[in-house]
């Protein structure tokens, strides 16, 4: 249903013939989902969420944001926020090594290890802090950008993803990962 009312928005929308998301904004909205959690089966409906808010703010008579990139790896970033917020941990952790499980290579286990601590280490810290980390680190977004993005000052940005490097950190030499 979700991917038939995008379909439906992208064909009606006012002059759209294009897909709003270029195919490097739809990389980065799907490693966002990703790293906030989603699973891999889910990541194609997050895709078309980001889609289809675009094209409703469109719709709306809206301007496109400025930053679209950036627009959509929030946008991305909220949405797994939400999902992360709806699903037990433990749950997600044993998706999360499935699908690292598939992944896997023979001479990859170190980075899969890493890959897994790291993954433990996001689930641990507080939906703010684990936001900011993977906008910034992950989707590449400046601290500028996400604050305007976000609503919030630079300042706890920085703030945040100080506490959130640290804890993260902490958590890695804690399970001697690094």
């Amino acid at each position: 249903m979700l991917r038939r009312k995008a379909r439906r928005a992208h064909v009606d929308g006012p002059g759209q013939g294009d897909d709003p998301l270029d195919a490097a904004q739809e990389r980065r909205v799907r490693a966002v989902l990703a790293l906030g959690g989603v699973p891999q089966a889910d990541l194609p409906d997050g895709v078309q969420q980001v889609r289809l808010r675009l094209l409703e703010r469109a719709a709306k008579g809206y301007e496109t944001p400025r930053d679209v990139s950036a627009w959509a790896a929030v946008v991305a970033s909220n949405l797994a926020m939400d999902w992360h917020r709806a699903k037990r941990r433990q749950e997600r952790l044993g998706e999360r090594l499935a699908s690292l499980r598939q992944h896997e290579h023979p001479s990859g286990e170190d980075t899969s290890v890493l890959s897994l601590a790291v993954a433990q280490g996001l689930d641990d810290l507080p939906d703010a802090q684990r936001q900011v980390l993977v906008l910034r680190f992950y989707a590449d977004l400046p601290v500028r950008s996400i604050a305007q993005e976000l609503g919030v000052p630079e300042g706890t940005v920085k703030s945040r993803l100080h506490t959130a490097v640290r804890a993260l950190r902490a958590r890695l030499h804690e399970d001697e990962v690094v």
